[in-house]
């Protein structure tokens, strides 16, 4: 009786197993039939819903349309949430993928909707969901252009240790001209540099090139000092685009080993592995057989 008990228990276990794999399967991998209607359906979906909050905040379309609109948003935020919790359902390890970046953007995008019962103004910010096509570029694979964005995306990793010393960099010097320009202008109530924080804000506007206009110098002192930031501000823009553009071209030489896989691991959710694997290169674990 035990052993008929405990063979019951094992094949249960082993129908939910089978269920979760089936559910990863279509959720997480877009090589598959299913998974590739899902991750089309899911995209049309992300459109639809950032659309209706753009169309939620126009007053004139919000007041002809708000049931529509609001019965719309609540239906499409019931599907994201039963495919989050499905998603938690079907992996090995939860809260890994709670804490993951995808994990991150799936929640942060029904979260605003739910707090938009409390704080109307909230709901607005499901816009976020947007971000969530960057899920979604995996589906790329159905066009032959999975290798394009795996260039993309090794040239960004690549390139990410110079980027953020360079911008670094940037903030310091942002911070010491905005200090120096408040010691010129600080005497000038006029000039509009009230305080260091808005001299910095200043200094960011003018290196950045965008020039509200705002704040400006009036002393011959400070406006010679604009004028080294502004020339400083060129340079600063073409740094990045610099390093990005020889990655790029870097990558697409090699693209012959660039892979086009879009298995994702069940266990550790790793979803970059070399054409063919058979198993996780992070892990260990055997991707999807």
């Amino acid at each position: 009786m035990k052993w008929n008990i405990f063979r019951l228990k094992k094949l249960d276990k082993d129908e939910e197993n089978k269920l979760k794999k089936k559910i990863f399967e279509i959720i997480f991998e877009a090589n598959t039939p299913y998974g590739r209607l899902f991750d089309l359906s899911l995209l049309l979906l992300i459109i639809l819903s950032v659309a209706l909050v753009i169309l939620e905040s126009v007053p004139t379309f919000n007041a002809r349309y708000h049931t529509f609109l609001v019965v719309s948003e609540w239906l499409i935020t019931i599907l994201f949430t039963i495919e989050y919790l499905l998603r938690l359902y079907s992996v090995q390890k939860p809260l890994r993928y709670v804490f993951s970046f995808y994990g991150i953007i799936d929640l942060l995008s029904i979260l605003p909707f739910y707090f938009g019962i409390f704080f109307p103004n909230s709901k607005y910010l499901s816009s976020i969901r947007i971000l969530r096509l960057f899920r979604i570029l995996r589906i790329f694979n159905l066009t032959g252009l999975t290798q394009n964005r795996n260039i993309l995306l090794r040239s960004l990793q690549q390139s990410k240790d110079r980027i953020i010393v360079f911008l670094s960099f940037v903030i310091l010097i942002v911070v010491v001209l905005g200090s120096f320009m408040y010691a010129i202008e600080k005497n000038h109530p006029e000039s509009g540099f009230t305080s260091i924080p808005i001299s910095i804000y200043w200094a960011v506007v003018t290196m950045t090139t965008v020039g509200y206009g705002d704040v400006a110098p009036v002393t011959g002192l400070g406006r010679f000092l604009a004028s080294i930031i502004m020339i400083l501000g060129y340079g600063i823009i073409a740094v990045p685009a610099g390093i990005m553009s020889q990655e790029i071209a870097r990558a697409s030489k090699e693209n012959d080993h660039i892979p086009t896989n879009t298995d994702v691991c069940r266990y550790c959710g790793d979803n970059y592995h070399l054409d063919n694997s058979i198993y996780c290169k992070t892990c260990g674990h055997l991707l999807n057989p």
